[in-house]
């Protein structure tokens, strides 16, 4: 069943358009991202054979808050790890998908985490 929320809707209309534009290869996979309300997930995604290559979220195991408070803080730190996790596999350059997100707040903070951990956009 559909969600039908007008802002869900919304948001769901802003990814398709998005997506038309932004597509990872090989090369150059994507970094999406999506965001809760309580937690922040990202994964690098090759689109041209339809896989996930690195993911990381704050529901992770790996992930542990180390007493920092606030969602912010914890979306740098997974910005941090998966541009780690892309290191280990072997990708330096992603093309940057926010999901339907404005660019602010958690989405940026963790678009400024991975870039502070290596990667390219």
């Amino acid at each position: 069943m559909a969600k039908t929320n007008p802002s869900t809707v919304a948001r769901n209309k802003r990814v398709r358009r998005i997506r038309k534009k932004i597509v990872g290869t090989s090369e150059q996979p994507r970094l999406r991202v999506f965001k809760s309300s309580k937690h922040i997930y990202a994964q690098i995604i090759d689109d041209s054979s339809g896989v996930t290559l690195a993911s990381m979220s704050t529901v992770d195991k790996a992930f542990e808050s180390d007493d920092e408070k606030g969602k912010t803080s914890a979306a740098k730190k997974v910005g941090l790890v998966i541009a780690e996790r892309a290191k280990a596999a072997g990708i330096t350059k992603v093309v940057f998908d926010r999901g339907g997100y404005i660019y602010q707040g958690r989405v940026k903070s963790l678009s400024d985490g991975a870039r502070e951990g290596g990667l390219e956009f």
